[in-house]
């Protein structure tokens, strides 16, 4: 009898590898925000991220930006965003913290789901899925630029915006990231010069179908220092003005990433944490 049954258990263990493992169902209305990867989906159970009172220099960007979450969290017209402009200056940083705002203003009611890279070809699924759901979302696609060869994913997302003839659902919008309003493709070669008016069109007919684009720029001395000092006041720390200034030289440019860096290490000298 033994004998007989190893082969047949032997076959149950293959089936049994062989066999797709058990998912976990998505609880879609449990979490403030989620990491979409294109096949798989993972809840975040808290969002880190800047205070958006500590966001300075950006102050008709975050009116506009909360503005558009206020809508979307309760149920009337948004707008799709596109973010873009000068690195460093908060526009990924605001989105978050737009995203924590308005997650203590009307709780539960909206959520942030940010999709990556590999996940746009699979982004209309993902919005079938949420557009079952009793509630808002925000996708998020940051720092956008495609790469060069990969047109298809350029009309994707234009198609999926404006053009397409299945309705996106009320409750998803997007907001996008990058440095270039254009969003033009990465990686150009000086023999792809030809090209680059067609790509150009195709990158702008991208853009405009954003119904709220807002420009992020380099900021000047003045609030460069004070959005250092929107990180140190809170921690009483004094900083000297002309070292502050020196340190955005030495890495040529003044931005908030940069005063966030030169207050972390002002922090660091005292011994606290920022």
């Amino acid at each position: 009898m033994t004998e007989r049954r190893e082969p047949l258990e032997r076959i149950a263990d293959a089936l049994e590898r062989l066999a797709p493992p058990v998912t976990t169902p998505i609880d879609w209305l449990g979490a403030p925000a989620y990491v979409w990867s294109g096949t798989t989906v993972a809840a975040i159970g808290s969002l880190e991220t800047v205070p958006l009172a500590t966001l300075r220099g950006i102050d008709r960007q975050k009116k506009a930006v909360c503005t558009n979450f206020e809508r979307l969290a309760t149920g009337a017209a948004a707008h799709d965003m596109l973010l873009w402009g000068s690195r460093g200056m908060g526009k990924s940083a605001l989105i978050r913290a737009a995203s924590v705002w308005q997650g203590e203003e009307h709780p539960g009611a909206l959520a942030l789901v940010q999709v990556a890279s590999d996940g746009l070809g699979s982004i209309a699924g993902l919005i079938d899925t949420l557009a079952k759901q009793d509630r808002a979302y925000l996708l998020f696609l940051d720092d956008l630029g495609f790469a060069q060869g990969k047109p298809h994913e350029n009309l994707a997302l234009r198609s999926l915006l404006d053009g397409t003839v299945v309705a996106r659902p009320p409750n998803v919008r997007l907001a996008v990231t990058s440095n270039r309003r254009a969003i033009v493709q990465r990686g150009h070669e000086e023999d792809a010069a030809r090209h680059e008016r067609d790509e150009r069109d195709d990158a702008l007919a991208l853009a405009d179908r954003f119904g709220l684009t807002l420009g992020f720029h380099p900021c000047d001395q003045a609030t460069y220092l004070e959005i250092v000092r929107a990180y140190t006041d809170p921690l009483a720390l004094l900083f000297d003005e002309e070292e502050a200034l020196a340190w955005a030289v030495a890495r040529g440019n003044r931005s908030g990433r940069i005063a966030y860096q030169f207050a972390n290490e002002v922090a660091g000298r005292a011994g606290k944490a920022l």
